[in-house]
């Protein structure tokens, strides 16, 4: 999927008036008849069948929350099969760019990823309360890039308490396996199933406290879809199974190196060190080099890819920690402002340290600083609306989108970087003089 671009400079694109403020409609029945019928093909290709659980406090016309995990762009079809009934959806800004009136006429309610949003809690209680229409929300906003949850929000537990509706869960198998985001949209062969159960009653949600209802939360999007392909014996047979894993797996366990990851077809391979692993059928990485090395950067050859990736988090932390963490790249920056188009604004530089976010450029004009407790993460993404990947930081005025240059796998790192820096900051910020 594309997305409309225009080239304009910084100052040319900040005298556009910001997008305005609209209430929520009513989904299409026309529209939604229509994506549920182009959903049935695809689907079908995948054998897709739901589980339904206990669906207790779920009328027939009941309006609920439905919180369902996020793994690819299939999500969506899936969704129209799912879910009865008239739906709302909460969707990023950008996909509203180029296509604002078909995107509110689906029934998407617009919101800025990690970004404390009140209007959105508005908008969401709007469809419930005056369209009767259910919602169906991303509560991990981004795609996973290990295959296991990404950060959710300490907020929804409150959120939903605040709400007073039912909470549907749908949980997916297969959806992240068929098209994981480091694979560059390359669709895999393998069948997908959904789970469907009530989450929460409204009784439920008055009597339990915000932490219980987030405990419950964190269970629910608690898996590991590597995990559960080797157990499920689920082969993945395609010969570029690997392609794009570097962006995920970009430190080297053995030498320690960063960036010199290289994935084609069903190995990844260390440029500096030359240790390389394959891919194999179910999910694992099998060590392939000649000989266990005497030495290695980490605590063991990793297999399991979320093992790695959470060793690369835990580095990340480290580098905080010592005070050896910093980002500084060059970025193509875009912006969007309204919602006609994502504006390309020209060259600079974003670094991140423990201060934060701050992007420099268009020619000396462009000077933006984010603090590291203004988020619990950072919007991120691989291949973005096929431009490239992608970091994206801003507020509810301006929206800034840097692109790095495509020899360098930085973005997961920024991630990372980003929720460990916030819950530093965050943790510090918590402690009483007498603590410190």
């Amino acid at each position: 999927m594309k997305i409309k671009t225009v080239k304009l400079s910084y100052q040319e694109a900040m005298k556009l008036p910001p997008a305005g403020i609209k209430d929520p409609q009513k989904p299409s029945k026309l529209l939604s008849a229509l994506i549920h019928t182009l959903s049935s093909s695809e689907l079908k290709k995948v054998g897709f069948k739901c589980i339904e659980g206990d669906m207790k406090g779920i009328g027939e016309k009941q309006p609920a929350l439905y919180l369902m995990n996020h793994s690819c762009f299939t999500d969506l079809m899936i969704a129209s099969h799912v879910i009865k009934g008239s739906y709302n959806i909460v969707s990023t800004t950008d996909a509203l760019v180029g296509k604002e009136k078909l995107m509110r006429a689906i029934g998407c309610i617009p919101t800025q990823k990690f970004q404390t949003d009140i209007r959105l809690i508005r908008d969401i209680k709007y469809a419930l309360d005056n369209l009767h229409c259910s919602v169906l929300m991303y509560p991990e906003a981004g795609y996973s890039f290990d295959g296991t949850a990404t950060t959710l929000p300490d907020s929804l537990g409150k959120f939903l308490k605040i709400l007073g509706f039912p909470v549907v869960m749908i949980r997916t198998h297969g959806a992240f396996l068929r098209d994981p985001l480091y694979n560059g949209l390359r669709i895999r062969n393998c069948q997908i199933t959904a789970d469907k159960y009530t989450l929460f009653t409204v009784d439920e949600l008055k009597n339990m406290s915000a932490s219980q209802v987030n405990e419950r939360i964190h269970d629910a999007f608690g898996f590991d879809n590597f995990a559960e392909q080797f157990e499920t014996d689920t082969k993945i047979t395609e010969d570029f199974r690997a392609e794009g894993l570097s962006r995920v797996l970009y430190k080297c366990p053995v030498c320690g190196k960063e960036s010199r990851m290289q994935a084609s077809g069903i190995t990844l391979k260390c440029l500096e060190c030359s240790s390389e692993w394959e891919l194999n059928e179910l999910g694992k990485m099998e060590y392939k080099s000649a000989g266990i090395p005497e030495r290695i950067s980490a605590p063991k050859l990793f297999d399991h890819i979320p093992d790695w990736y959470a060793w690369e988090r835990q580095c990340v932390k480290n580098e905080i920690e010592d005070g050896a963490y910093k980002l500084d790249i060059p970025v193509r920056i875009f912006m969007i402002r309204d919602n006609k188009a994502m504006y390309e604004i020209g060259e600079g530089r974003l670094t991140h340290t423990e201060k934060g976010f701050h992007l420099t450029g268009c020619d000396g004009r462009l000077d933006y600083f984010r603090k590291p407790l203004s988020s619990y993460t950072v919007n991120s993404d691989y291949f973005f609306y096929e431009i490239g990947d992608m970091i994206s930081i801003g507020d509810k005025d301006k929206l800034f989108y840097c692109f790095p240059p495509s020899d360098i796998d930085v973005v997961a790192k920024t991630r990372l970087a980003a929720e460990e820096l916030y819950k530093i900051c965050k943790s510090a910020t918590s402690l009483s003089p007498s603590d410190s």
